[in-house]
């Protein structure tokens, strides 16, 4: 069906098949040990292992921090701009405000964290791409970043590939 807005996808064929190919549903989590406070982890690389151990060639990838004090994002993994990522976040949302969250008064949270929470939800906890050729497709210059905002702390990360 063609539209002025695009194309509805056809479902590809498997091959030396007359049936639609089989759609899977692919789930990990997947851990890591952070070290800082503030620390950015380029996980490329692991997620793409995850895409190909899938078997899923073309779909989506679903990442979903489990974490309210972490955040998954993409730039660029450059060092230059990481510490202005640092930096930007810190300025945006200072550690040291009067947040309700920190005061024993309002809050029962002894990690005094509100900061971490704020940084969070600004930067987001999921975040869904595409899978072309059994990995994850990125431009050029990016990568997938876990944003640690409360460590050193274990933290987990889901991992949901699906598609065809």
């Amino acid at each position: 069906m063609n539209s002025a807005k695009g194309k509805v996808a056809e479902i590809e064929l498997a091959p030396e098949s007359h049936s639609p190919a089989a759609y899977k549903m692919f789930n990990r989590i997947v851990d890591w040990i952070t070290s800082d406070r503030m620390q950015l982890i380029n996980v490329t690389d692991r997620i793409n292992e995850i895409v190909r151990k899938s078997g899923v060639r073309e779909g989506i990838v679903h990442l979903q921090s489990l974490h309210t004090t972490t955040a998954v994002f993409l730039n660029e993994w450059q060092d230059a701009l990481l510490h202005d990522v640092r930096g930007f976040l810190d300025d945006l949302v200072s550690r040291d405000s009067p947040w309700r969250h920190n005061d024993p008064q309002f809050s029962d949270c002894e990690r005094k964290n509100a900061d971490s929470h704020l940084r969070g939800m600004i930067m987001g906890q999921s975040l869904s791409l595409q899978v072309r050729n059994s990995a994850v497709l990125l431009g050029t210059w990016q990568s997938i970043i876990l944003a640690e905002f409360d460590g050193p702390r274990s933290r987990s990360m889901s991992v949901q590939v699906s598609g065809i």
